[in-house]
């Protein structure tokens, strides 16, 4: 939680993010976000133009934080099978955060799937999800070839988003590891 020598577009955005994940973004409005977050609504304005440009700042702050997340796994990890599984880790931990109405599957998936397309939000979602196929290739470029590494890649990226979906749905994690134990006999039995 926030204290008052907290800076308001902090507060902000940890309302927004609360309010967004647990709500939605169509269904939470300035109001709540203010009242949510203790500060005037001059604040909202002073560090944000619009709700569009909250929405873009809330999907990436939960993307630095799954790359925070992926790259506390990757200090324990010496193989690129231990940095794929890294991935699935990563979102594991995500699934395991304590949310004030339970988990309900990728936030970022979740949000694009109220933006329009083309909405600058949605290609942040769009470029976060090329971004963690690009790691599962590139690790699996150390063990395979340049053909089988990019199939396989995102062969593992559906797997995951797949079983992101399900866990949303599910309230809980599960999915996640029996995909990530999925992961490793795909990828071992290169």
């Amino acid at each position: 939680m926030t204290d008052a020598r907290t800076p308001a577009r902090d507060k902000l955005l940890a309302a927004a993010s609360r309010l967004f994940y647990d709500r939605g973004i169509g269904a939470t409005g300035i109001d709540a976000i203010i009242a949510e977050a203790g500060v005037a609504k001059m604040s909202l304005y002073n560090n944000f133009t619009s709700k569009d440009e909250l929405v873009l700042a809330y999907i990436e702050a939960r993307h630095e934080e799954w790359l925070h997340l992926y790259a506390a796994r990757l200090a324990d990890c010496f193989t690129p099978v231990d940095r794929i599984l890294a991935v699935f880790d990563a979102y594991i931990d995500h699934a395991e955060l304590a949310y004030d109405h339970g988990f309900r599957g990728c936030g970022l998936l979740n949000a694009a799937a109220e933006l329009p397309v083309g909405a600058p939000g949605r290609e942040a979602v769009a470029r976060h999800k090329a971004g963690v196929e690009s790691i599962l290739r590139d690790q699996l470029l150390e063990i395979t070839s340049v053909d089988q590494a990019g199939c396989l890649a995102e062969h593992i990226s559906f797997l995951l988003e797949g079983s992101m979906s399900r866990a949303g749905l599910e309230g809980q994690p599960a999915r996640l590891q029996r995909a990530r134990n999925l992961a490793e006999s795909m990828v071992r039995a290169l």
